[in-house]
């Protein structure tokens, strides 16, 4: 009930924290006053409309126009917020503009490292957008990326929205019916490509993909491309495209904001698509930036001129969170290329050059970290970082311990959990509050959290559905093209009325208000009518330091019948024997309970992932069921393609075997 503390704040710390001053502007401003934060969060949802109306005052955001009611409807999906008004999302940005921090650090796995000022920035973003206008895109248009995570991409998003148009982007690792797959919904009018990228010493050169990107998308009007690596001649390929760096000589350009309605488009997300065409999760300016404001305020406590990093690509959310730092007059630092090349260290070592303040990452490189047997405490200078964020898969307790004991032991942890459906996070860090082993620190501000049962009551201390029970202004506006909410409400709200059913168990603490993921509940592990996480089988593989990466399924089988592989990828100089299968039993038994225990263990070369890092449980369940390859996944959705043919040969042994 009390997990183990690891770290916890100062007074200096907590004082200087902007949840501290909120609570402080609360009682002087408005007469609020709040015992601490658990009070504070329940407020923040119980009277969400007043919590939400406040932050637009508190955050002094910038509007036309007047709105008669925070909300219009009763009922989420339909949901609408502070209609009435108009804003825009860039010129919350520029309004940090100073002389005095670098607005954008770069880096890459080559070693380049390039600081952009804030006046730098501001013409390159004028210059472009008025390319942009010159060439008729305004107001509702799509702009789409297919870029790597560079400068560039930051100044065309900034760029894009200045002038009104929505933005929408993928990564260059993408193929290319992926990024067809996904633009083709929104009919774009102009494409910003590069000509390939980096990725583990190897370059990638793409220009015949882009070609072929552009030939299949007949709502395009230009295309734009950034020369990167420039191993191609580009006039041989395309007939006609504008060179990125054409678009931003106007150095007398003005930069101008178009103010759109709150719920106007802001982006177009994604989801993986695993099993079907992927969903164009469309979000609102007013919605993402109030959202933004709150949780990188309040729930990573950035700073002005403090330098935030995220590890990401273009394809993914967290590229879209690590923008909104800038609302807080912080400096984006931003990387290309792998975090493992030309070892593990790299980002660490970055981190010290680049002199992080607040460091983001996934749960499975801090695995990967702790299995590889480095200490960047001793090799790295990371007396400037003040927090490690951590998201994209639950963090085992093991790797909360070697964060402290092998990186820093007075830096804040704050492991967190959302997605693309809201791009950002439902639960998080919390500056008030210690840090506890393997928990998430709290429920984020105006997010109803909640652990549902079967029949939809309350649970605490034991394995729930992670719902959310009140509305927030960065759910989706709806799904691109999706007029009916058909694949809105399917996706969220089928299994409990008006209830937004995430897809995680989650486990609340009800003494420290902590949390714990437990994975994915549609990858659900039910053992003789108990329900296990895959989160709780990884922690404990993740102990064996013979085993690389794993992967769980349970499948149900006629009469009653259930089969649980686990598949096994091995590190190198080791393979999977008797004696390593009897320590991978024995680590989850001792550390869980027998029914932890698989059925079979299975080595295998490689483990299917999305091509944003997700484990792919579901498809591969549904392979292994006997479902018809085309509707269990989308191979385009797949970084590693080839390795989903081991489970489709898999299958045929399932059948065979007298389980």
């Amino acid at each position: 009930m009390n997990p183990k503390i690891l770290w916890q704040p100062s007074d200096e710390f907590i004082e200087n924290s902007h949840i501290f001053h909120f609570l402080k502007w609360l009682k002087k401003e408005k007469g609020y006053e709040f015992t601490g934060y658990n009070e504070l969060w329940e407020w923040s949802v119980d009277k969400y409309e007043d919590f939400w109306k406040i932050l637009l005052e508190y955050f002094e955001i910038e509007y036309s126009g007047e709105y008669e009611n925070v909300v219009q409807g009763s009922e989420m999906p339909f949901i609408k917020w502070f209609e009435g008004i108009s804003l825009n999302y860039a010129q919350h940005v520029f309004r940090n503009a100073n002389d005095e921090f670098p607005a954008i650090i770069f880096g890459n796995e080559a070693g380049d490292y390039t600081e952009i000022l804030w006046d730098e920035l501001e013409k390159k973003v004028a210059s472009f957008a008025g390319y942009l206008k010159s060439i008729g895109v305004g107001k509702g248009d799509r702009v789409v990326a297919f870029l790597p995570n560079v400068p560039e991409a930051t100044i065309a998003f900034l760029a894009v929205n200045s002038i009104g148009a929505i933005w929408s982007s993928t990564s260059p690792d993408f193929g290319v019916d992926s990024v067809v797959d996904r633009f083709a919904q929104i009919s774009p009018k102009v494409l910003i490509a590069v000509d390939g990228y980096t990725y583990n010493g190897k370059r990638y050169e793409k220009t015949a993909v882009v070609k072929n990107i552009y030939d299949n998308l007949p709502s395009l009007e230009k295309l734009i491309l950034l020369e990167y690596i420039g191993e191609t001649d580009k006039d041989e390929v395309f007939e006609d495209y504008v060179d990125f760096h054409q678009c931003l000589v106007d150095n007398d350009a003005e930069l101008t904001f178009t103010r759109v309605p709150f719920g106007h488009p802001v982006w177009v997300l994604y989801s993986s698509g695993t099993t079907g065409l992927p969903k164009p999760i469309t979000h609102s300016v007013g919605g993402v930036l109030l959202e933004h404001y709150k949780y990188l305020a309040f729930h990573n406590d950035i700073h002005i001129g403090e330098r935030f990093f995220w590890y990401s690509t273009t394809g993914w959310m967290m590229w879209n969170f690590v923008q909104a730092s800038f609302l807080m007059g912080a400096t984006v630092v931003l990387y290309e290329g792998s975090p493992a090349y030309p070892d593990i260290n790299k980002l660490w070592s970055f981190t010290e050059k680049a002199k992080i303040n607040h460091f983001g990452t996934s749960a499975p490189f801090i695995v990967a970290c702790m299995k590889s047997g480095i200490n960047p405490k001793t090799d790295y200078d990371l007396s400037m970082l003040r927090s490690i964020s951590s998201t994209g898969a639950p963090l085992p307790p093991e790797g909360f311990e070697w964060i402290y004991k092998y990186v820093k032991n007075d830096v804040w942890l704050a492991s967190m959990s959302g997605g693309t459906d809201v791009c950002t996070a439902f639960v998080g860090g919390n500056p008030l509050w210690a840090v506890r082993e393997g928990e998430i620190q709290c429920r984020a501000l105006g997010a109803a959290v909640y652990a549902f049962d079967e029949r939809g009551n309350e649970v605490y201390d034991e394995v729930g559905e992670m719902v959310i029970t009140k509305p927030m202004p960065s759910m989706p506006i709806y799904f691109w093209n999706d007029k009916e909410f058909k694949r809105y409400k399917d996706s969220y709200f089928t299994y409990y009325p008006g209830v937004w059913r995430h897809g995680d168990w989650i486990k609340i603490n009800s003494v420290t208000k902590g949390l714990i993921i437990l994975g994915r509940s549609d990858a659900t592990l039910n053992r003789q009518g108990i329900r296990i996480g895959t989160a709780e089988i990884y922690r404990a593989v993740d102990m064996v330091n013979e085993v690389k990466d794993s992967l769980i399924v349970n499948l149900e089988l006629e009469g009653g019948r259930h089969y649980m592989p686990l598949f096994v990828v091995m590190n190198d100089g080791y393979e999977l024997n008797n004696e390593l299968v009897k320590k991978i039993k024995n680590t989850l038994r001792r550390e869980y309970t027998p029914r932890h225990v698989p059925d079979e263990i299975i080595e295998v070369e490689d483990l299917p992932y999305t091509i944003s890092g997700k484990k792919m449980e579901a498809p591969v369940k549904k392979i292994l069921l006997g479902f018809d390859i085309s509707k269990a996944i989308n191979i385009d959705s797949m970084r590693n393609p080839g390795s989903i043919d081991f489970f489709i040969e898999f299958r045929k042994r399932v059948d065979e075997r007298d389980i």
